[in-house]
């Protein structure tokens, strides 16, 4: 039986933010300052983030010039620009600007390990012990897969080899950087012919850093499940594979009961709209099941009221629900993890107790195994001035 005692309690500074407005970020001058690294300065864990919507740009330039790709900009601000998202609109506007970049990393196989390292690097930064990043390898091959996406030419570097590539620039970066990293891999809504190809490569890397499928991809033009989506996901439980699923963000909270009860999902992706259904919701209270709230990306992608005194969040941290604070796409949304945590401060009434719960919530219901569970639950109870010991 685990016993949690506080050992000591710790004075928490409340910066004010005076840039932002009362109803949460407006405009492009979205940025982290050192004041908002201050809300919560202690270790995180992130678990809904996608690796190909947190590239930097410096490096997307980079490599565009590398491989003598033309960009709409040829300077950081510039290109900066074209990919962010400046104001409240649809999920199906946010999806469209990875048409800006994604043709530059697509198919380059240095391009690719580069950006899984470059991203364990600025997830240690902001404070990060432990990341699940989320990524569709099809959406970065050129060989293998139908049809070839971003308008690439046909190459040789398959959906398999974008795993392997991927697993082994987070691996690095773990050595590099004291952080904990793991991969779950994409089926996509629009592309149902490819999700038992990911769920065989789950399989594949399941020990090698894989611990997990999802369905992602434009819920507002895809609601319902293809039976491609639903053979995987049955795979998946046959093979012992986690399963998170895009749900209720854009979408009804009927998508939230078939990611549940169909997919046999062990966390949501979103979930928002869940509370359309109180019966729903009630009953996920209940299972304590995971709902991963990406608060910036929310207002940005037309999931919820733009007001974030408004936020569904508001209401999950209310209920003491199960769920953990992300980033979603960091690169579009000019947002860092820092800057939610400010953002659910200043406008929602997080405080520091609510952001440790969170965060050892979020650390259970992650998908290591349990051994590793627990490892990481103590680094959070010893970072949190928090003792776990075990009564026999």
């Amino acid at each position: 039986m685990h016993i949690i005692a506080r050992r000591a309690a710790i004075g928490f500074c409340f910066p004010v933010l005076g840039s932002l407005c009362a109803s949460g970020l407006t405009g492009t001058r979205r940025t982290s300052t050192m004041a908002e690294k201050l809300i919560f300065n202690k270790p995180k864990i992130e678990l809904h983030v996608h690796l190909d919507g947190a590239i930097r740009v410096e490096t997307i330039l980079d490599v565009a010039k590398t491989r003598g790709i033309p960009l709409p900009a040829d300077t950081a601000e510039g290109l900066k620009d074209r990919i962010i998202v400046h104001e409240p609109g649809t999920l199906t506007t946010f999806l469209g600007k990875f048409n800006e970049y994604m043709h530059v990393i697509a198919g380059d196989r240095e391009a690719i390990k580069r950006i899984a390292f470059e991203f364990v690097e600025d997830k240690a930064k902001e404070g990060v012990i432990y990341v699940e990043v989320r990524y569709s390898p099809h959406f970065l091959a050129n060989s293998d897969v139908e049809p070839i996406p971003w308008n690439q030419q046909k190459g040789d570097l398959s959906p398999d080899e974008v795993v392997r590539l991927v697993n082994e620039g987070l691996s690095e970066g773990e050595r590099a950087f004291n952080i904990k990293v793991r991969s779950i891999l994409c089926c996509m809504r629009h592309m149902p012919s490819w999700s038992m190809d990911v769920v065989k490569l789950c399989k594949k890397y399941q020990r090698d850093g894989v611990v997990a499928i999802d369905l992602a991809g434009d819920e507002s033009l895809n609601c319902e499940a293809n039976p491609g989506h639903r053979k995987a996901y049955e795979e998946a439980v046959r093979c012992g594979i986690h399963r998170t699923v895009h749900a209720g963000e854009v979408g009804p909270a009927f998508v939230v009961k078939e990611a549940v009860e169909v997919l046999k999902a062990e966390r949501i992706g979103h979930g928002y709209r869940t509370l359309e259904d109180q019966a729903l919701y009630k009953k996920l209270l209940g299972q304590d099941m995971h709902f991963e709230v990406c608060p910036i990306s929310s207002k940005f992608t037309g999931a919820c009221n733009p007001d974030f005194t408004k936020h569904p969040v508001i209401t999950f941290k209310n209920d003491k629900a199960n769920y953990s604070l992300n980033t979603d796409d960091p690169l579009i949304f000019n947002s860092t993890l820092h800057l939610d945590y400010s953002e659910v401060h200043n406008h929602m009434g997080f405080t520091e107790e609510e952001f440790k719960r969170l965060n050892i919530n979020s650390a259970k219901s992650s998908f290591l195994p349990d051994n590793e569970k627990e490892q990481l639950l103590q680094r959070l109870y010893e970072a949190y001035d928090m003792i776990e010991t075990t009564a026999f």
